[in-house]
């Protein structure tokens, strides 16, 4: 393992020599600049392309574009935009760095005001964050989908599960107690591994606040060769609002059903020259259609932008989210079923409560090194405190009688994230190369408390049922409205530490042909778990177990118009398995490999795109209980497992973005998923013996089986749609006025749990599928705008389900007002 991870380290270093050794022989120059109205005001979003090139960025918001690899010579840049009229401007592009300085366009910033000129516009030519490197959409063979700041706005998304609904492949899966969001991508659950925010892994413990989003990215399939230690499905990026050299704001009231209440803010500017700063606030109450369902949420989150100089920049991120709200495991079920007895009617305890503070901070430096180079660090830290009480599991028999067993949970995760990226372009004879090289680590901490309850008797319990209930009988619903006393017994510590390094390479063969390569090496070492008894402090610990595994990627696009590519790509990732063998040694990882084929195309000069994706991905060695012993005995222990089975996971994905006229503006996505166990063991008899004081050579049979093949594994999601259009006057006696709708289509799924070949019942709970829809209207005069929206407008029923007890209906038709006002 030693040998390994020296030779990745070798891998690294190597790389680093050719990327500085490349330096030198640059025959590509930079050429940056800014975007100004004719008022000297920054203007974003605006596109500025090199004629009779690919080569072609949007401004900033600060106005600023950098288009590097641009060969040296004379050249025409075409700057365009909704809302501006197009100017072109002539000049000589030099080795190294070239600055246009100001661009100015013709318009002024309150003939801007009077057009739309964001728009949901084509990603296949942006460079995604998720990538690490200055790549266009359409030069990965991957399928890549962001969801932009005005659709965020548009909708008035409150969390990031408001916003994942627009990722045509993602699912809402169920939730334990509401205590988070659950997505599920391809199949494949999107754990906390999966979620960035700039860049960096983070919580989604306590729901994500969406009022800082400037944009949120997804790169979809395996992203094991830029992130390691990540499922298979897809990645996540939430990039938050930057500081601004220009002073700015807005302030917000937003207002809604059930007592909701959400002021916030935002302000912005130069603190001198060289230093900006932003800072963005929201607080927020609100009550629920759930019956004593209640939430309460702080949000902050500070930023500061230092320009260093011409090359370099040091931005500097935190923010702080205090969530209360109120465990809810929804109606639970009766008899293994879904009972509809009033979708608002709450089972907890009367004193449930869940608290949580996440509380980040993040450096992010970047130096420009040359024209084609350009090298990215980042550091983190993250706490993620959990403090909750509350009854679980409401699992009702067929007289709708269930106990509410409790649960105490207390709980403090610390997070760590350290990476250098470099990239750059050189040139091997007339081949281009694209080129990332990256180093990283994360180091995570958790601590958990674990209770005992004193029951009525005054005695320490493992475990108290607070009160049956009848979940036919409201009048049962209260119990005895007091809180059981819960005692700390042990506290248990989990690190883990992760590192790995790895190299990418987009190969430019043909302008044509391109060829992604990329090779990760990541080491996973999950350190001793220390136990320790309070009573007596005796500590118990279990070994270190050392995880590693090589991450390959290759992928080939083909464009056969600079409109149009089609791309064949393969990859896999690892899943780190707990547990052990029979003979108690840790079980390797699983690994996954996955194959994407797609197309991506932009119509009518990129204000229309259209992209689809089929994609494979197949597990051979799931870990699961071993049948027997290393006795070659029955095996009733969970934690001794064997990697035997496979799951495979198929389906096809659709995304249209469109902005075909100024104001009109429109997202379409579909996706098609089945994920289903396809080999598992087959149906045995097994004689074991089985020896009593009267018969020592007694046997029994003992029946094992796999998991039922070709059954649709519970979490997944057949199918989903969305759509939303938003339509903004542009001229006229209603000019500022904006109308828009939001469907949102969830197909067929399964509740319970998958069984094996050998079960006596099916504990599966089919559920049905569902399409909720939006509408909105607004209006915006001057520096005033006021946003309405009325949700799920047909008063849709139907449920997310977390095995059988967490059954959460979805809400009622409710409607949501934001008024603001920017200055």
């Amino acid at each position: 393992m030693r040998n390994h991870l020296i030779h990745a380290i070798q891998i690294f270093f190597i790389g680093l020599f050719g990327v500085f050794s490349a330096l030198a022989q640059e025959t590509t120059a930079q050429l940056k600049g800014r975007i100004v109205s004719n008022d000297g005001k920054a203007v974003a979003a605006i596109t500025v392309k090199i004629k009779h090139s690919s080569l072609a960025v949007q401004s900033d918001e600060n106005g600023n574009f950098v288009i590097n690899g641009v060969p040296v010579g004379t050249h025409t840049i075409r700057v365009s935009g909704v809302g501006i009229k197009a100017i072109e401007k002539v000049g000589q592009i030099n080795a190294g760095q070239n600055d246009w300085h100001n661009i100015v366009i013709a318009e002024s910033t309150a003939q801007l005001k009077e057009v739309a000129i964001t728009a949901y516009k084509s990603i296949n030519r942006k460079a995604a964050h998720l990538g690490k490197v200055d790549i266009p959409a359409r030069d990965l063979p991957q399928a890549v989908q962001v969801i932009s700041s005005e659709v965020i706005q548009d909708q008035q998304a409150q969390r990031l599960g408001d916003v994942m609904k627009n990722i045509n492949g993602v699912a809402l899966g169920a939730n334990r107690g509401s205590a988070g969001e659950n997505f599920y991508a391809r199949g494949y659950s999107l754990g906390a591994n999966n979620v960035f925010k700039n860049g960096a892994r983070t919580s989604i413990g306590g729901s994500p606040e969406a009022s800082t989003l400037e944009s949120v990215e997804v790169l979809k399939g395996s992203a094991a060769l830029l992130y390691g230690g990540v499922t298979g499905g897809a990645v996540v990026n939430m990039i938050t609002k930057k500081p601004k050299f220009e002073q700015g704001g807005e302030v917000s009231l937003r207002f809604g059903s059930y007592d909701e209440y959400k002021p916030g803010f935002d302000f912005y500017g130069p603190l001198s020259k060289k230093i900006a700063f932003r800072i963005i606030g929201t607080g927020e109450t609100a009550n629920s259609f759930r019956d004593n369902v209640s939430s309460k949420r702080l949000y902050i989150n500070p930023s500061l932008l230092y320009k260093i100089n011409d090359k370099s920049e040091l931005l500097v991120q935190g923010d702080y989210l205090k969530s209360n709200y109120t465990p809810d495991f929804g109606l639970g079920s009766v008899n293994n079923q879904i009972v509809d007895f009033g979708r608002e009617k709450f089972l907890n305890t009367p004193w449930a409560f869940n608290h949580t503070n996440t509380a980040s901070a993040q450096i992010n430096y970047s130096n420009q090194l040359s024209s084609n180079w350009k090298i990215n660090a980042i550091a983190s830290y993250q706490s993620y405190l959990r403090n909750y009480f509350g009854a679980e599991r409401i699992q009702a028999n067929t007289q709708g009688i269930s106990a509410r067993n409790v649960n105490r949970i207390n709980s403090d995760e610390y997070t760590y994230n350290q990476q250098i990226n470099i990239s750059g372009k050189l040139k091997t004879g007339k081949i281009k190369h694209t080129l990332l090289i990256g180093l990283d680590a994360d180091q995570s901490d958790v601590a958990s408390l674990s209770y005992n309850y004193r029951n009525t008797n005054g005695q320490l319990v493992s475990s108290f049922n607070y009160g049956n209930v009848n979940v036919f009988d409201p009048s049962t619903y209260l119990g005895s409205g007091i809180m059981p006393e819960a005692v700390a017994i042990s506290k248990t510590t989990t690190p883990v530490y992760r590192h790995g390094t790895f190299i990418q390479d987009l190969i430019e063969l043909h302008p044509k042909l391109k060829l992604l390569a990329g090779l990760r090496y990541t080491n996973q070492k999950n350190a001793v778990v220390h136990k320790t008894t309070l009573a007596n402090g005796q500590v118990s610990s279990s070994p270190s177990k050392w995880t590693d595994a090589y991450s390959p990627k290759l992928g080939l696009v083909y464009q056969p118009l600079t409109s149009s590519s089609i791309y064949l790509s393969y990859a896999n990732n690892f899943i780190a398995n707990t547990g052990t063998d029979i003979f108690l040694q840790a079980l390797p990882p699983s690994i996954v490999d996955q194959y994407e084929l797609g197309l991506k195309n932009d119509f009518l000069a990129g204000r229309l795109s259209a992209n689809i994706s089929y994609y494979k991905i197949i597990n051979n060695n799931i870990a699961q209980m071993a049948e027997f012993d290393a006795n070659g005995q029955v095996n009733s222990n969970s934690s001794i497992k064997q990697l035997n089975g496979q799951t495979t996971s198929d389906g096809v994905e659709v995304d249209v973005n469109a902005s075909v006229l100024p104001g009109l503006n429109f997202l379409v996505g579909y996706s098609y998923n089945y994920m289903r166990y396809t080999k598992t063991a087959p149906i045995t008899s097994h004689v074991v013996p089985d020896p009593t004081p009267s018969n020592p050579s007694h046997t029994k049979t003992v029946v094992t089986a796999g998991m039922i093949e070709g059954v649709r594994l519970v979490g997944t999601t057949a199918n989903t749609a969305n759509a939303t259009l938003f339509y903004t006057v542009q001229k006229g006696a209603v000019k500022g006025l904006k109308m828009g709708a939001s469907a949102f289509y969830t197909g067929k799924r399964n509740g319970g749990w998958n069984d094996n070949k050998a079960a006596s019942t099916i504990r599966l709970i089919p559920l049905t599928a569902f399409t909720t829809v939006d509408v909105s209207a607004g209006y915006t005069w001057r520096h005033i705008t006021l946003l309405a929206k009325v949700s799920n407008i047909t008063n849709a029923l139907n449920y997310f389900v977390h095995e059988n007890y967490s059954v959460n209906p979805i809400a009622p038709r409710q409607f949501l007002t934001t008024l603001s006002y920017k200055f």
